[in-house]
């Protein structure tokens, strides 16, 4: 059974149609072919030459290995190759050839594709007829007459008659076993001429960074926003629940800043899962997702915090600051602020001091956030710590730096971050803190 599943099963009928694919494609070679040795020959007819057949052959390889060396030839033969010959898709390589490696193996691939389909197409299209007529030659009369009138003396005895059905099967079965051998063949040849090489590899690796950066700063977006939030919504929340009973108007402002909060959070966070389950990315700016610097009035109007808030330089539009440059910058300041109601050891009523300064001579955006320095954090936050390693990390991809710790009693955070997004790759450097964020 298992003789007859590798000659007559699926995967040896779906090998069999990618070589008679091949001869489809080898056709117009061949019969290019024929025209010039026709030419060659004084127009002598072709096709009733076996050798001359032959030769336009062998002229119809070469001119289908040039046509192999066409970039996106190699993803229509791998699309082929594990669609019919069972070949794990991991193995193939994704995308159009573009070094003159992986085009020198698919000109190969698909030479060797074609010179294959092209025999068993042709053994295919002639030799069953043949095999079916020499099986009915013991019940046909007439056909015995037309096929034997002039053959070998021999083929007229009883016994080559009796024969003549095991021929036939015996004919159609080396056909399936040709083409099995040959399926076979290019199956087994496919890893290695349409497998990825090493530049492939390279660009995969390259994208799959990519995709896991993309992942990354969105997580971080998520860890910034929803982070701050939640902290902004607990301190606000304990703090309406110690004054309900005598300070009604100080709970309705809390109610509405925590109102104020949720909402904006809402939408940040939609935007950041909508890119999630589109399987989407930002563009190459990476300003497909989160507010910048435009925002920042109502994030200090509900951040939960008295903030004093000082600006200098030029004004935060995006002509001035980048749009990339903005985003990070307000995710920044939120994180400070996030920092600020963890442990601002629970003095809500000394504000936060925050500069922004765009400086146009050194090209810089200076961020500088002081608050209180506490002795312990205002709410806990189990697996904490995360965030001014965010900061920094934020800085350094953006090609400045980004400090935190005590200053003269109080906690200071500062960020230098460029106006213009780095275009060849970041090369600042961030002082990792421990123990806060």
């Amino acid at each position: 059974m298992k003789q007859l599943a590798a000659l007559f099963g699926r995967r040896a009928r779906l090998r069999w149609l990618h070589l008679i694919i091949g001869g489809a494609l080898l056709m117009p070679y061949f019969l290019v072919g024929t025209v010039l040795v026709g030419m060659a020959g004084g127009g002598e007819p072709v096709f009733s030459s076996v050798p001359a057949q032959l030769i336009a052959f062998g002229l119809a390889l070469p001119m289908a290995a040039v046509t192999g060396f066409f970039a996106l030839v190699r993803p229509l033969s791998v699309a082929a190759a594990r669609a019919l010959c069972g070949v794990p898709p991991a193995l193939l390589a994704d995308g159009p050839a573009r070094t003159r490696q992986a085009r020198v193996r698919t000109a190969g691939w698909y030479t060797l594709h074609l010179a294959l389909g092209g025999i068993i197409s042709g053994a295919t299209l002639a030799l069953p007829p043949f095999a079916v007529a020499v099986i009915a030659l013991p019940f046909f009369a007439g056909l015995r007459e037309t096929w034997l009138l002039d053959g070998p003396e021999a083929l007229r005895e009883p016994w080559a008659l009796a024969l003549a059905p095991v021929a036939g099967l015996a004919m159609l079965v080396a056909l399936a076993l040709a083409a099995a051998v040959a399926g076979e063949v290019l199956a087994r040849r496919a890893p290695v001429l349409l497998g990825p090489t090493p530049e492939d590899r390279l660009a995969a690796a390259e994208r799959r960074a990519a995709d896991l950066a993309v992942r990354n700063r969105l997580a971080r977006e998520l860890h910034d926003s929803v982070g701050h939030a939640l902290s902004a919504v607990t301190l606000q929340a304990g703090a309406a629940r110690r004054v309900l009973d005598r300070d009604p108007e100080f709970v309705r402002e809390a109610l509405t800043a925590i109102e104020e909060t949720t909402r904006r959070t809402v939408g940040e966070l939609d935007s950041v899962l909508g890119l999630l389950r589109q399987d989407a990315e930002p563009d190459e700016e990476g300003t497909a997702y989160g507010p910048g610097l435009d925002a920042l009035g109502g994030l200090l109007a509900h951040c939960g915090v008295p903030v004093a808030y000082e600006r200098e330089g030029g004004p935060e539009d995006p002509g001035t600051v980048d749009p990339v440059v903005a985003r990070e910058a307000y995710r920044i300041v939120q994180e400070g602020l996030s920092n600020a109601l963890r442990h601002g050891g629970g003095d809500t009523a000394s504000p936060v001091r925050l500069l922004i300064a765009v400086r146009e001579r050194e090209r810089e955006l200076e961020i500088v956030m002081e608050n209180p320095l506490g002795e312990r954090p205002a709410v806990a936050r189990p697996g904490g710590g995360r965030g001014l390693r965010g900061i920094a990390e934020r800085a350094v991809l953006l090609g400045g730096r980004a400090e935190a710790g005590p200053y003269d009693g109080d906690w200071r955070l500062t960020a230098r971050l460029p106006l213009a997004m780095p275009r060849t790759g970041a090369t600042g450097t961030a002082d990792r803190t421990e123990g806060r964020g």
